[in-house]
């Protein structure tokens, strides 16, 4: 992989404590005043405490319209419900990708009442052709997420995308996404090509990071999010204490964006719409 098109990063971006449902504390990272979105992804959540009273209010029932909500959980279990009939329990190492489309009203609550809770929700974009499709989940157990070590200290679970022969089991012609989670023991290197076109970035939860090549390279601390741009090749080298991140990518939409709450639409006349078929009842 030559220098010369290897992935830089163009910013790096800390999250915001924020707090969302019924109080529960997060970290914001994309969908703040410093990064509102990165084409098609709307919204990064990361949560992850000891406390119970930080998670155990969780999210009662809420609508979603527009777009799609990506859960990985890394500890802890959330029940799942919607108005459609649809119920699930998300465990460690699973993952939820909801395709909200034209409209459900549904929950997420912990099913736990102490221990750690972990995890990243991520919101996708969807074109304006597949706004008002019908809602669908897509919805693996840790052991249908495909784990493969492509160098020495490194582990990658392949949520989408692929990586080598192996494909992730999630499917989404629309932004054809990349999901990885990597994890580096330290000083442990690794290098990946990012699928073309898309918009890509990194955000690192556990130790810390070099990221590109040369006098390029950067170092990415954890609880940052590095905006990836310049090249296809996504070199890694962990540091003294290993590092784990998410690595994600998508093809970018480039349609107009009206959102408000839990609605994503193209015009400000659908997002009204979308509040009086939610008053209404048509969810």
């Amino acid at each position: 992989m030559s220098d010369q098109n290897l992935a830089r990063v163009l910013r790096t971006i800390g999250g915001m404590p924020t707090s969302d449902g019924a109080g529960v504390r997060l970290t914001r990272v994309i969908g703040t005043p410093a990064l509102p979105d990165l084409d098609p992804f709307l919204m990064l959540d990361e949560f992850g405490t000891d406390r119970a009273e930080d998670y155990i209010a969780g999210f009662p029932e809420h609508p979603h319209r527009g777009f799609e909500t990506v859960t990985y959980m890394l500890d802890g279990r959330m029940r799942h419900r919607d108005n459609h009939g649809n119920e699930g329990l998300l465990t460690p190492g699973s993952v939820q990708w909801m395709t909200a489309g034209r409209g459900l009203v549904h929950s997420e609550m912990p099913e736990q009442e102490s221990g750690r809770m972990r995890g990243f929700q991520l919101w996708v974009n969807l074109p304006a052709r597949d706004k008002m499709t019908e809602p669908k989940y897509q919805e693996f157990a840790p052991d249908r997420i495909p784990q493969v070590a492509p160098a020495e200290g490194v582990t990658v679970r392949v949520i989408a995308g692929q990586v080598g022969e192996v494909h992730g089991p999630i499917v989404q012609p629309a932004t054809d996404p990349l999901y990885l989670d990597v994890e580096l023991a330290p000083g442990r290197g690794w290098s990946y090509e990012l699928p073309d076109g898309h918009n890509a970035f990194a955000y690192v939860f556990e130790g810390g990071l070099a990221l590109g090549g040369g006098e390029a390279a950067r170092e990415v601390a954890r609880q940052e999010l590095a905006v990836l741009g310049g090249g296809r090749g996504l070199r890694l080298q962990a540091g003294a204490e290993g590092a784990r991140l998410i690595v994600v990518a998508g093809r970018p939409l480039h349609e107009p964006v009206a959102r408000h709450g839990p609605f994503v639409m193209n015009t400000r006349e659908q997002l009204m719409q979308a509040f009086i078929d939610y008053q209404e009842g048509r969810f």
